[in-house]
């Protein structure tokens, strides 16, 4: 049996970790799942080389996961043949106290798990993104926390439920982003039911009013074809404020946002 660690161990471990230790802690809670790869990519790119900061990685979780602020799910993405980085991370019970939460993960089926780890790649791609200079990310929300509560006409509470939300800047002007990370398994019926929400909340004038404008909402589609349905569902969608919306294959996410949301 594994040993409680008391409220005075948990205060000495706060003590220990690094800064570094705080943020990768941070995302795998706002994520809930992250595989190696991803962390690395998030938090270990500043070493000299690629092999340096993977190196540092392995040895950073190892360490988080024997004081058990992360576990391991069973399965891995990509395969026993792709090592260590294959690795998804989940917090485990001394890191949902560390961070004060009392969810406990289980293990997540395959599409759950593949459409949060798909939102993890979305975001990282931002991140990449700032970092090269191709655009400047100022600020960026995982769900829950960039969902949004409004009122319908009917009177009954509602929530539109973007993956993520995020600003960027451009010259003098931010531009704002609902990103909704598509993997091919909603049907057109599903896909319409969330536009119209959209709709809904962008009538009610209430982002507008907190944030001064109202954000796009881009469809992130794993192909061509997946986004021409798509397209389709906004195009005979009755009463739809049309131009809210835009649909992009992820290899052009980048290249979208870049450009501005004019």
């Amino acid at each position: 049996m594994t040993a409680y660690l008391t409220r005075r161990g948990l205060e000495q471990l706060k003590e220990c970790l690094s800064e570094r230790d705080i943020g990768v802690i941070r995302s795998v809670y706002e994520h809930r799942f992250l595989t190696a790869s991803q962390i690395e990519q998030l938090h270990f790119e500043d070493h000299a080389t690629a092999a340096a900061g993977a190196r540092v990685c392995r040895r950073v979780l190892a360490r988080l996961t024997r004081e058990r602020v992360f576990a391991r799910l069973q399965r891995r993405v990509g395969g026993v043949r792709a090592g260590s980085a294959s690795y998804v991370y989940i917090l485990g019970r001394v890191g949902s106290r560390l961070v004060a939460d009392g969810r406990r993960f289980t293990e997540p089926s395959p599409l759950f798990l593949d459409h949060t780890l798909a939102v993890a790649d979305a975001r990282i791609e931002l991140v990449q993104a700032h970092r090269g200079g191709e655009l400047e990310l100022v600020a960026v929300e995982v769900e829950p926390a960039c969902w949004r509560r409004y009122i319908s006409s009917g009177g009954a509470a509602e929530f539109v439920r973007p993956d993520l939300y995020a600003v960027t800047t451009q010259a003098d002007f931010e531009d704002c982003w609902f990103l909704e990370i598509d993997r091919g398994t909603e049907s057109a019926a599903a896909i319409g039911r969330k536009c119209r929400a959209y709709d809904a909340y962008w009538r009610t004038g209430r982002e507008q009013e907190e944030h001064g404008t109202f954000p796009l909402v881009v469809w992130v589609v794993p192909d061509i074809v997946r986004g021409q349905r798509i397209e389709r569902v906004i195009s005979r969608t009755r009463n739809l404020k049309r131009d809210l919306f835009r649909v992009t294959t992820g290899d052009r996410l980048i290249q979208l946002i870049a450009g501005g949301a004019t």
